[in-house]
């Protein structure tokens, strides 16, 4: 079991495969996109069926799947199929953008990989154009729709952006009317390579909150689990649910129970910190995992007690992009 210095249980890995992304949303990179990782940089799917392994052996039962977008990596289906088979390890999760996912849907099912969040900041389709720079909408639209009709337990994270798509709240909400879906309203991050900084958003969960209950004023809220970091609510008569992420408020730290690893092999433990260390060349020697287990246990018992703790020790980490950190 991995427990942090702040006496936390860390069981849940967000494990990026890859850097790379197929869109260039506004809030993530710059338009020309980002100096992304060569293959010698990355894992290999033998190495982050490994790591896995390793890391599952202490305590681990959750692990996400992230990116970059997941998908854009073609032998991703080989790693979810080893990580299915996985004694310990409870709760395969995926995050995309949903454009390239359309193929995998049906042995995603098989393999029993049923939650899955997505990504998309506008119901309306020119304003999703103008945050991804690309021309995606029907692709997208389309694979949310087939992944909730076939079972799937998904979750739609928006971002609000302040001039750009908060007309799209109440529309994308809409959609918890008609599906068992749960739509999640982010906080705007300042991890977007450099080409944005700010000290304060104009959005935050507050006045998203604030602004439902104009339109939805008898919302209640649902019990969460305690390492959730959205608080949840529901619209009686709704299908489905949303919910609010602080990630820019920063409310949910005194039960994170998450740990990072990007598709370079950064050791992760608060987006507001730098990477505690590498694990990529320790992962390719000998005693390998005893060197990964000991160097884990280090990372761990050195976290930052909140990511605002973090943000006061590791200045200048925002000029990360979330595509580089796991998403």
């Amino acid at each position: 079991m991995l427990i942090d210095n702040h006496n936390r249980k860390i069981n849940y890995l967000r494990l990026a495969v890859t850097d790379r992304c197929n869109l260039r949303c506004n809030y993530c990179m710059p338009a020309e996109g980002a100096d992304f990782a060569k293959n010698d940089k990355l894992f290999t799917i033998d190495e982050l069926s490994r790591l896995s392994e390793i890391l599952v052996a202490q305590g681990i039962d959750k692990i996400r799947i992230t990116g970059g977008e997941p998908f854009v990596r073609k032998d991703l289906m080989v790693l979810l199929r080893k990580l299915a088979k996985l004694d310990g390890l409870n709760d395969i999760s995926v995050t995309t953008n949903a454009t390239v996912i359309g193929p995998y849907i049906d042995e995603l099912k098989e393999l029993g990989i049923l939650n899955i969040n997505v990504s998309m900041d506008a119901i309306n389709r020119e304003t999703f154009e103008r945050i991804t720079r690309r021309d995606q909408y029907d692709t997208v639209h389309d694979n949310i729709l087939r992944l909730i009709t076939e079972g799937f337990n998904v979750r739609i994270n928006f971002i609000a952006l302040e001039g750009q798509n908060t007309e799209d709240i109440i529309p994308m909400l809409e959609l918890t009317r008609h599906f068992d879906v749960s739509v999640r309203f982010l906080e705007e991050m300042p991890f977007n390579g450099g080409s944005k900084t700010f000290e304060k958003i104009a959005w935050d969960y507050k006045r998203i909150l604030a602004f439902v209950r104009e339109a939805y004023p008898d919302y209640y809220k649902l019990d969460s689990p305690e390492t959730s970091t959205s608080v949840n609510y529901k619209i009686p008569g709704f299908k489905g649910s949303f919910g609010v992420i602080p990630s820019f408020s920063r409310t949910f730290c005194g039960s994170c129970n998450r740990l990072r690893i990007s598709a370079t092999g950064d050791v992760i433990t608060c987006l507001y910190a730098k990477p505690s260390m590498n694990l990529r060349e320790i992962l390719r020697s000998e005693n390998a995992e005893k060197n990964v287990k000991e160097q884990i246990l280090k990372a761990v018992g050195n976290r930052s007690k909140t990511g605002f703790e973090a943000q006061q020790k590791y200045k200048g980490v925002f000029s990360n992009s979330m595509t580089s950190i796991g998403g």
